[in-house]
């Protein structure tokens, strides 16, 4: 899609498989129960703690295997911390995270092993920031696999030519540097690194904010394909409900470090419960004028 415009709820959005009425639910593929970070507050020459920031406070949901679960707020509101804990990034205070069942976060200690730290993998905003500039970019996507083992020399060049094809780049663009690419350029190599271990979920950080309108369609398309054909789970942090609302099955509502309301798209969307999720539909710009006075 080369457009400016967000993807209609009508076009593909990588849906996981329906289950028939009655049918068992698929155990979650991650599951966050009771989550808080709290960080330090240093005064004085000694710098002792003078008080806490509750980043995020009581947290808990869950993600099925091929599932996209939408974590949106105004910045400060805690959902990227809980993004950064869920990976063992930033250390909980208190709250456990269950990966695929194992317990990958039990309070301040992260158990993540080799294997979890494969499955599991994270998009940043920045794309230029987390892409070494030094590095090219055959060695910035097959390095995972360097690290896993997962490839020798001569099956890396091969496993990151067809990486990069997957997101839409040329397989020529190995050779280069990531100063030569473009913001959503960039931000397709970071997405090809993230997929070189076959990870099952994938953390995405506001990965369409720091680009133009145009290129955020195309990377969403690019998401939600990629979520279909290979079946990945999604945590798809944003402040952008629009964004949200057309690629993730249910949305998250985080304010102040809390859960504030959560539920199937359709229902937060349309029938929002809480009034800091009205506050925030209201400020999405809606094209359609009598959408715009439903949701007012």
């Amino acid at each position: 899609m080369t457009t400016g415009a967000v993807p209609s709820r009508t076009e593909s959005v990588g849906a996981p498989e329906q289950h028939a009425p009655g049918a068992e639910a698929p155990s979650p593929l991650l599951r966050v129960c009771n989550l808080r970070v709290h960080f330090p507050v240093r005064a004085g020459l000694l710098q002792r703690i003078a008080g806490w920031v509750k980043a995020v406070e009581d947290v808990t949901f869950d993600i099925a295997p091929g599932e996209a679960l939408g974590l949106v707020g105004e910045s400060g509101s805690g959902k990227t911390t809980v993004g950064r804990t869920v990976l063992g990034l930033v250390r909980a205070t208190s709250g456990e995270v269950l990966f695929d069942g194992r317990r990958i976060v039990d309070g301040p200690a992260v158990r993540l092993s080799k294997a979890d730290r494969r499955h599991a993998q994270i998009v940043f905003q920045d794309p230029g920031g987390s892409l070494n500039p030094r590095l090219r970019v055959k060695t910035i996507v097959g390095e995972p696999l360097e690290v896993h083992r997962l490839a020798r020399r001569g099956e890396r060049a091969r496993r990151v030519a067809e990486l990069l094809e997957r997101v839409g780049l040329w397989s020529g663009a190995a050779e280069r540097f990531p100063h030569e690419f473009s913001g959503g350029q960039k931000q397709r190599i970071a997405i090809a690194r993230a997929l070189a271990l076959n990870p099952r979920l994938l953390v995405l950080d506001e990965p369409t904010s720091a680009l133009d309108v145009s290129v955020q369609a195309q990377i969403l398309n690019l998401l939600a394909d990629l979520r279909r054909d290979l079946g990945l789970a999604y945590l798809f942090i944003s402040h952008n409900l629009a964004v949200v609302d057309h690629l993730c099955d249910r949305i998250a509502v985080m304010r102040q470090g809390r859960i504030v309301e959560i539920g199937p798209r359709e229902q937060v969307i349309d029938s929002p419960r809480h009034e800091y999720t009205r506050a925030l539909l209201a400020a999405v710009p809606v094209p359609d004028p009598r959408r715009r006075m439903a949701l007012a």
